[in-house]
């Protein structure tokens, strides 16, 4: 079985499953406490990240990312219904069955080459059974 050389294992990634049961690796995030002995997790309240918020939030100069004043933008997915003679786009939600009709339209040729072989591999089959 092959077996990777010792600088190749230092590139692989560390997972739980090449340590014992007590390895964690996180989320970058820094620990905010430590592990007790009987296993339980205490919390260090001098590691924990607080945030300043300022006080006079409509006196505060730095505007946010996102204005609340953007009006909302639409869905991608949308429908035609007919009121009172007048077209209306309405959201709707992407399900299983338009995703479903969307990857049959993009993987056609892949389903009917694949069924086309699976027929040819059952024909072989009832061929070299009758033989």
């Amino acid at each position: 079985m092959f077996k990777p050389s010792q600088p190749m294992m230092a590139r692989l990634r560390l997972t739980t499953k090449q340590v014992n049961g007590g390895y964690y690796k996180g989320n970058r995030t820094g620990s905010m406490g430590y592990f007790a002995k009987n296993g339980t997790y205490v919390i260090d309240w001098k590691k924990v990240r607080t945030y300043a918020v300022p006080e006079n939030l409509d006196e505060f100069k730095l505007t946010p990312f996102v204005t609340k004043r953007m009006a909302p933008t639409k869905g991608k997915y949308t429908k035609d219904l007919e009121r009172n003679g007048t077209i209306i786009a309405a959201q709707k939600p992407f399900d299983g069955k338009e995703y479903l009709d969307m990857w049959a339209s993009d993987n056609g040729p892949e389903v009917l080459e694949q069924e086309r072989l699976e027929q040819e591999q059952a024909t072989s089959e009832t061929v070299s059974t009758r033989q």
